[in-house]
């Protein structure tokens, strides 16, 4: 198995590690047990509540972290400020970028979100050490280039109901892999933010919830819950290929 997407089954492994729902896909997947117990001599997890921002835009980078569990929202504020969504992170993403000295954006949780940090030194050190690691973030920098491209596809070029199905997609693909051709999961934004995040107004958004649900491509309880009973048909819905 690769490792890269397979942490070692060692019984050596730190046993907060081995209860780890991210460590499969994680940053920690490129590591061996040895190199895991190391790192855990020096991670801590985090809890952060929904609405709690933890990631200043400008701070001085100190420490990374992988998502263990929530969704992160990224935003960029301007200098009279003005701000905008330019993104979500899912677990088990790896936030932050390394050998940047300072954070280029605010990160917020969008939901209640538990996270693993680790000391920037301790993960530049092992990017050093593990080739296997730096090849890791940098296929997930570049994976973040090619959704970043698709979405100023979304945002320029598709019409308001593709932009809120493809935002909906978005979401469900982050979902229980052995779920099937079926997702459900809650929003983790707002409709305000919803509407940030697409470039649309809140009523907007809402009318096209509604057009979905009317065409029985979404079904939406409390507001917040949703289920797809078919993610081809919302696939269509969103002009995904």
């Amino acid at each position: 198995m690769d490792t890269l997407t397979r942490a070692p089954r060692s019984p050596d492994l730190p046993t907060v590690c081995r209860s780890c729902e991210a460590r499969h896909g994680g940053v920690c997947s490129a590591l061996t047990a040895a190199q895991l117990m190391e790192l855990s001599k020096h991670s801590s997890r985090r809890t952060i509540y929904a609405g709690n921002e933890f990631i200043g835009q400008g701070e001085s980078v100190s420490s990374y972290s992988n998502i263990l569990k929530g969704v992160v929202k990224l935003s960029k504020v301007m200098a009279d400020g003005r701000q905008q969504i330019v993104g979500l992170q899912f677990a088990p993403d790896f936030m932050g970028r390394p050998f940047f000295e300072q954070s280029r954006m605010a990160a917020e949780a969008a939901t209640d979100t538990e996270i693993c940090v680790f000391p920037r030194r301790a993960i530049e050190r092992l990017m050093a050490e593990t080739p296997e690691l730096e090849h890791l973030l940098h296929s997930q920098a570049l994976e973040e280039l090619e959704d970043a491209r698709d979405w100023m596809l979304t945002l320029g070029r598709k019409t308001a109901q593709e932009k809120v199905a493809s935002f909906l997609s978005l979401i469900a693909s982050h979902g229980d892999p052995e779920a099937g051709d079926r997702s459900v999961f809650e929003l983790p934004l707002s409709r305000a933010d919803i509407a940030d995040f697409l470039g649309l107004t809140i009523e907007t958004v809402s009318r096209q919830m509604t057009k979905l649900r009317k065409e029985g491509i979404i079904q939406i309880e409390n507001n917040r819950h949703v289920t797809v009973p078919d993610l081809a048909r919302l696939a269509a819905a969103a002009g995904n290929d």
